[in-house]
């Protein structure tokens, strides 16, 4: 079927319009060594750009594709004509191999593509194919690019396909083609994210427990310090309301928190002491009996949730433990089980990626945007970036605060100075950035006493300050 459709496209002749003044078809496939993430290209001519680019490996077909959940929108434009050929394929594991056997029975290799996605079922359905190079493009440079010659903001599927491909003929030396990275780093970037939005959901339930207890059993909150714990989830099992708790025996009582490894003296008779002398807040069983069943729900939930976050760490570990890079990170402070293997897959394997830690503030979102028009200049954070990865950085910065030396007085410094906690910590994280760029570059694990001394070496002023507020 699709060989067909391949063979007789519906044809729609393309634009001759070519602003960078260099055949169409010469868009070349870059290794990473040979494109950098963030050229400032305010400083290069626009020759010098192209020059950038030149020829490796010629492509014989270049495609833009419109993904959707059922169905794929694609542009092709073969690389010795200047015509479109659209067609249509299901979101199907038969039909795109079809298509994608189809398409190297035509073309042979290399094809590139042009996909509003990095990740996802169709890449991954791509990516068996050697002779696809992947382009990613943002989907908010596809919708700017659309609206500029669209003002009417009309869109179509085989439109977006087209202006896709577009993007990658006439501007090559924006887009990089995407090199994924070991099957170890690309386990571990899943695995992390998706045990990242299970404790979201942990957040999400335990804030519902809370507020249904509140209704009808609020001392319980009062006799635990965390509820997402596996000792709460049972006692709210056991003894779901106040009334049943009152009538359990002391050594009932007593043996519960024994056998859940709670049983310091002090702290059983606190609990037991406010469980006798404990008054319910309503008798009215109009809200006792609903408010009872949904904190038994929520806590099954919350119950399943901390068993299946156990399971990701567990698995999150024997991958990561094995990693090369693991004594690297695992040697920085305030980096535990949670944040290492989320450092590990922040930087990845592939060192020829960055060339500068200026590269990873800015692709993380760590290091500001700075605005310039006429008198006005506005500095604000990244908006597009990846979020998880910013977390990362961020919520590891927030660690190292009372973990090292030099973090401590930095943070303090920032807070006497003004800046909010936030805005600390992102400055925090972009210090420790290019730290960990050198450490992560040389294979060298951070040592605070080395920095300390190259600190003390170059005069800086945070050490300098720290010694003065000493001495007074």
């Amino acid at each position: 079927m699709f060989t067909a459709l391949l063979s007789s496209p519906r044809v729609r002749l393309g634009s001759l319009t070519n602003t960078q003044g260099l055949p169409l078809h010469r868009l070349t496939y870059i290794t990473f060594e040979e494109l950098k993430l963030h050229i400032p290209l305010g400083n290069l001519t626009l020759r010098e750009m192209r020059m950038n680019t030149l020829t490796k490996h010629v492509f014989t077909a270049f495609v833009g594709i419109d993904w959707a959940d059922t169905k794929h929108d694609i542009c092709i434009k073969p690389a010795t004509e200047d015509v479109r050929e659209f067609s249509v394929i299901p979101h199907k594991v038969e039909d795109i191999e079809e298509w994608a056997q189809a398409m190297k029975a035509r073309f042979g290799g290399p094809i590139a593509v042009a996909l509003e996605l990095s990740k996802g079922p169709l890449v991954y359905a791509l990516q068996k194919y050697d002779y696809f190079v992947i382009f990613p493009v943002y989907p908010t440079t596809l919708a700017k690019y659309r609206i500029a010659f669209t003002p009417s903001r009309a869109k179509d599927d085989p439109t977006d396909a087209e202006l896709a491909l577009d993007l990658i003929l006439n501007h090559p030396e924006r887009f990089q083609p995407l090199k994924p990275q070991s099957k170890e780093i690309r386990a571990l970037a899943m695995l992390t994210e998706h045990r990242r939005k299970l404790v979201n959901d942990k957040i999400r339930i335990t804030n519902r427990i809370r507020n249904t207890l509140k209704q009808y059993y609020p001392q319980v909150l009062e006799w635990f310090d965390r509820i997402d714990t596996p000792i709460f989830c049972d006692f709210i099992k056991q003894w779901p309301t106040l009334v049943q708790v009152k009538k359990a025996r002391k050594t009932t009582l007593t043996k519960f928190f024994h056998t859940h490894n709670s049983g310091r003296a002090h702290l059983l008779e606190k609990r037991l002491a406010s469980i006798k002398s404990a008054m319910p807040l309503t008798e009215d069983d109009g809200v006792i009996i609903p408010n009872r069943l949904q904190a038994l729900v929520l806590v099954d939930i919350l119950h399943l949730m901390l068993t299946s976050i156990r399971r990701y760490d567990d698995e999150i570990a024997a991958i990561a433990t094995k990693h090369s890079d693991y004594t690297l990170f695992d040697s920085l402070p305030g980096a535990g089980p949670s944040l290492v293997p989320r450092l590990i897959v922040a930087f990845g394997e592939q060192r020829e990626r960055f060339n500068s830690a200026d590269e990873i503030q800015m692709y993380s979102g760590v290091a500001p945007v700075t605005e310039r028009s006429g008198k006005k200049h506005w500095v604000h954070w990244r908006w597009q970036c990846p979020t998880f990865l910013r977390q990362t950085f961020v919520e590891w910065a927030a660690q190292t605060i009372n973990k090292s030396f030099w973090a401590g007085a930095y943070y303090r410094q920032q807070r006497d100075k003004g800046c909010t906690y936030q805005a600390t910590v992102r400055a925090l994280a972009f210090k420790w950035i290019r730290i960990l760029f050198r450490c992560w570059k040389t294979h060298t694990p951070y040592d605070e006493s080395v920095y300390l001394k190259a600190l003390k070496r170059r005069g800086s002023p945070l050490m300098n300050q720290v010694a003065s507020s000493i001495n007074t």
